[in-house]
């Protein structure tokens, strides 16, 4: 019977392993049973299979299977090679000169034999002497040529007729130069996918505290109820025999949520133990090149892990409460009081409320309403929870308004600011470190609008009566010492305007502010036009 290494899928001796991204090795036949069309009529091969190993979706590279990384790793697995002379024995050398394995009674004999006696014979002492002194690997476009080089443009080994053919004018590097470089990258990955390994462990742990803490109080909880029940006969039996089945289903939905999470952190563990193991045996048990062969697939699976975001605190609330005083309706014709409070605000169905939500004045008490929702969209009737409200300057980053959270005690909060900036301000409202409905938003801070304190005139020398003193904010002045506009001169606009900012539309905001100096503007200010 073979000794050598066998399929995980069809037990069956490997034949041609290749490696999936996942990093699971499948004998060639598998491969091509998983890579069959969905359909009969369809020709096209699918783009990618699914692990039976580890159920995972995995991409098939654009050329097909033939361009999936080949598992040399994988022929060494099934213990020690065999002999290439009798194929009875296990290798315990090798001739370096013919590159042969040869068992114990082989190595005897190929060192008395005239042709051979020459050889230089090899014993393998340990895994990693067996692993260097393997057949060379030779190169799949030049089967003469054996795999010695590393191009480093195409992060693959190659032999010296591909330098000087396909990988022309490529940066390479003999094997032994780039494991040095490769093998460290390699390993400072698995570090920190190890550290990711204890972190998800800690979570498990935590998911198991959970539960213990929900079952805990669910066995407080159904103690509460059956204290409450006893004073009643048949009805607030019956009561209390609903109450505990309502409990039960309660602790149920929760610790299936529970269960599902804790079974995606534990698929996720798994892989990242799948990769750990196998990185860990390719860099002890591989040889260089081999290492070279397979990184490009062990790198991308163990970024790809690393890259999976996982939540590392329990999501299920496990807050489950009895009230004895509330009523519970009629049970056997009977009043009875008593029932589970399950209630959890969801920010998603908080809602807000209020008429200056997007527009509000400068420099004004303003302000919304927040009112809590549970799960089910029902009204909280209490409050208590942290609310969070950021209002930022959309173009002014430093410009932000502090405000104000008021606890109505009834399932609503006020919420209260003053801008003091006009612009547009992006405002955000956080209820357990989520949006609420409606959130954000944006609101239109408008400037306070300022009356004109001047007159709307033709000029200065009209609308003061000839008073040379008299100045305009146009800008304009007239010959003669006049310091005020006059038609046609410098600076006239050449049609009535504002005397106190210059502005030509009547109905418009004053721009100049309140006047500083009215000494000489209330010239101007008290003649009738």
């Amino acid at each position: 019977m073979s000794s050598g290494p066998r399929c995980p899928l069809c037990a069956q001796p490997c034949a041609s392993p290749r490696l999936l991204p996942c990093l699971h090795s499948l004998c060639a036949p598998c491969l091509r049973r998983l890579a069959r069309p969905a359909e009969p009529g369809l020709a096209a091969p699918p783009r990618s299979v699914l692990c039976p190993l580890c159920d995972a979706r995995v991409a098939l590279p654009p050329g097909g299977l033939a361009q999936l990384t080949p598992d040399y790793l994988a022929l060494g697995r099934g213990g020690g090679a065999g002999c290439d002379l009798c194929a009875e024995g296990a290798a315990t050398g090798r001739c370096l000169t013919c590159g042969a394995g040869l068992c114990r009674f082989c190595c005897q004999a190929h060192r008395r034999q005239k042709k051979t006696a020459s050889h230089a014979v090899m014993e393998l002492e340990n895994t990693k002497d067996s692993s260097q002194a393997r057949k060379p690997l030779l190169c799949p476009s030049h089967p003469t040529e054996e795999l010695r080089l590393f191009c480093e443009q195409c992060d693959q080994p190659v032999c010296r007729d591909c330098v000087v053919d396909r990988h022309r004018q490529h940066r390479y590097d003999f094997t032994g130069n780039a494991i040095h470089r490769h093998g460290d990258a390699l390993r400072e990955l698995l570090k920190s996918t190890q550290q990711h390994m204890g972190t998800l462990e800690d979570v498990l742990s935590q998911v198991d505290d959970m539960g213990s803490a929900i079952r805990s109080r669910a066995e407080a909880v159904a103690t509460e109820i059956c204290q409450f029940a006893s004073g009643y006969v048949k009805a607030v039996e019956e009561h209390r025999h609903r109450l505990l089945k309502q409990l039960e289903d309660l602790k149920v939905q929760k610790e299936n949520l529970l269960h599902l999470q804790k079974a995606q952190l534990q698929q996720l563990l798994l892989d990242m133990r799948t990769g750990v193991e196998f990185t860990e045996h390719l860099l002890t048990n591989g040889s260089d090149l081999e290492i070279l062969i397979t990184k490009g697939v062990v790198v991308s699976r163990l970024a790809k892990l690393n890259s999976i975001a996982y939540n590392t605190n329990p999501s299920v609330d496990d807050r489950i409460q009895f009230c004895p005083q509330e009523r519970a309706g009629q049970c056997c014709g009977y009043e009875v009081f008593g029932a589970i409070l399950n209630k959890v605000v969801d920010p998603a169905r908080c809602t807000l409320h209020g008429e200056d939500l997007h527009s509000v004045s400068q420099n004004q008490l303003t302000g919304f309403t927040l009112l809590f929702n549970d799960t089910m969209g029902e009204r909280m009737g209490q409050g208590g929870e942290a609310v969070q409200v950021t209002i930022t300057h959309k173009d002014k980053k430093d410009c932000s308004v502090k405000p104000t959270v008021c606890d109505n005690g009834d399932g609503s909060y006020r919420i209260s600011y003053s801008p003091q900036e006009p612009g547009l301000y992006a405002v955000c409202v956080y209820v357990k470190g989520q949006h609420v409905q409606g959130s954000p938003f944006t609101v239109m801070v408008k400037r306070n609008f300022h009356e004109h304190q001047g007159v709307f005139h033709c000029c200065t020398f009209c609308s003061s009566g000839g008073q040379k003193a008299a100045r305009c904010a146009c800008g304009g002045t007239m010959p003669g010492g006049y310091q005020g506009c006059g038609h046609g001169h410098k600076g006239h606009p050449g049609c009535p305007h504002w005397s106190c900012c210059g502005q030509v539309k009547e109905s418009s905001e004053c721009l100049a502010g309140p006047p500083s100096d009215t000494s000489q503007r209330s010239l101007l200010r008290t003649v009738v036009l």
